[in-house]
């Protein structure tokens, strides 16, 4: 007998009510802060092409040879001073708000919704999720990355791993992507509330630094939007708190590589600030959806000393949205209008017609199964 090329689906029910997934998806983090524990993990993330568009061949022998056998040790070192009892920020936060999202979908939607949480690197993997979500029934998926901005590297990506991974599936489920929500008015009010409510405790700064994490400047010459979205939020922002574009600037961290990047870069920014007269800043990260490496380590604790010791006196850095009610909310908002026609809303589903339909269907599949030209192959009807 011929190998099955794609999966086989032993555990289709003929009187199965349908539900629809919503895959939310983050970066990925590593199991552990050691350099065992991200070797593994920089390695997944580094081979990506969409991450890192070099000729294959040559970024295989420089990632292996020489990345490899460096970086896990230095970035151990990191995410160790960032690292929880609970573990991974990233991961923690984000399952608390894929399950606050979850929460608030099944709220507004009587039909069955499965909402679950995906890592591009790392556990808990985009196939192993997927999975997960058909096994209980979801024949329709929603992506939810959380980006509020496009980029190749980060949405295309977990495009590509979903798609990869449906290649291997029989039954192909319906497939929606939410692509970005840079300009959405629930965002900026929640980044303005963000920044409001530290300033009536605190006091304001002499400036507001929104820092992204940045690409390669080949990508964005190559048409890739991601630029221009960043500066679109960080405009909005700015105009609904209502304040000169010189209190506001616009930056990027995270360089990777000696290929120019998008500029101006947030480290160089910060370090040249206090010779220009600004002693108190607040930097905050709108394309971060939760604090992870890069807000918690490299922002807060990186590029608060070289602020500090090019003589800037003040430097706070303004947390993400990570699980909070606006946040929460707004991301339940966006995929709600994804859902519209795939989920019955809250009024709308008659449970017990749904369920009597099914169990129809079920029997006549069981009438048919007992054909005794089908009944070996197992067939049934809808």
């Amino acid at each position: 007998m011929p190998k099955n090329l794609f999966t086989v689906e032993p555990n289709y029910d003929h009187g199965e009510i349908s539900a629809v997934g919503v895959l939310v998806v983050n970066l990925g983090t590593p199991e552990s802060p050691t350099a065992k524990g991200l070797r593994p993990y920089l390695k997944q993330f580094l081979s990506d092409p969409r991450v890192v568009e070099e000729s294959r061949p040559l970024w295989w022998l420089i990632l292996n040879a020489i990345v490899l056998t460096v970086r896990p040790k230095r970035s151990a070192e990191a995410y160790a001073r960032i690292w929880t009892d609970e573990g991974s920020p990233l991961l923690v936060t984000s399952r608390r708000l894929t399950e606050a999202i979850g929460e608030r979908l099944s709220e507004r939607f009587d039909s069955p919704i499965h909402c679950r949480l995906a890592m591009s690197y790392g556990e808990p993997s985009i196939p192993r999720m997927m999975d997960e979500l058909k096994e209980l029934g979801c024949r329709r998926l929603l992506l939810l990355p959380l980006y509020p901005h496009y980029s190749s590297s980060t949405v295309g990506s977990v495009f590509d791993a979903v798609v990869k991974e449906l290649l291997t599936w029989r039954w192909v489920p319906e497939l929606r992507t939410i692509h970005q929500y840079h300009d959405e008015p629930a965002y900026i009010e929640a980044l303005a509330r963000r920044v409001r409510r530290l300033w009536d405790d605190d006091g304001e700064p002499d400036v507001l630094v929104t820092s992204y994490h940045g690409i390669p400047r080949r990508y964005f010459l190559n048409g890739d939007p991601y630029h221009c979205q960043c500066q679109k939020t960080t405009r909005l922002l700015r105009e609904l708190m209502g304040l000169p574009d010189e209190r506001v600037v616009v930056t990027f961290q995270s360089l990777f590589g000696k290929e120019v990047w998008l500029q101006p870069y947030t480290e160089d920014t910060l370090h040249a600030m206090p010779g220009g007269g600004v002693g108190h800043v607040d930097v905050m990260c709108p394309g971060f959806a939760v604090d992870c490496l890069e807000t918690l380590d490299e922002i807060d604790i990186e590029y608060r000393e070289v602020f500090e010791e090019a003589g800037g006196t003040t430097f706070r850095y303004v947390p993400c949205l990570n699980d909070d009610e606006d946040h929460a909310n707004l991301l339940a908002d966006v995929a709600s209008r994804h859902l519209a026609g795939w989920a019955a809303p809250s009024g709308t589903y008659d449970a017990e017609q749904a369920a009597a339909e099914a169990e129809a269907t079920r029997e006549r599949a069981t009438a048919l199964a007992a054909c005794p030209v089908l009944a070996d192959a197992g067939y049934g009807a809808a």
